[in-house]
């Protein structure tokens, strides 16, 4: 999956933070949290959430509940 577009100060201060590429790990469909595989998504609102954040599906319902 593609990654979107994140300004290179953002980026680094999330690989300094958590110590995790995230473009990186979107590109390998990779989760930033668990680290799981991540391709398998219930709408295409999450997917889209994975390219921003990286979080695969199990995490983003871990993380945000029922919105």
């Amino acid at each position: 999956m593609k990654p979107t577009e994140k300004s290179p100060e953002i980026d680094a201060l999330l690989k300094s933070s958590f110590g995790i590429n995230r473009r990186k790990s979107i590109l390998n469909n990779r989760c930033v949290f668990c680290g799981k595989q991540a391709t398998e998504f219930t709408d295409e609102i999450s997917k889209r959430e994975f390219s921003i954040s990286g979080i695969c599906q199990k995490c983003q319902d871990e993380t945000f509940g029922d919105l």
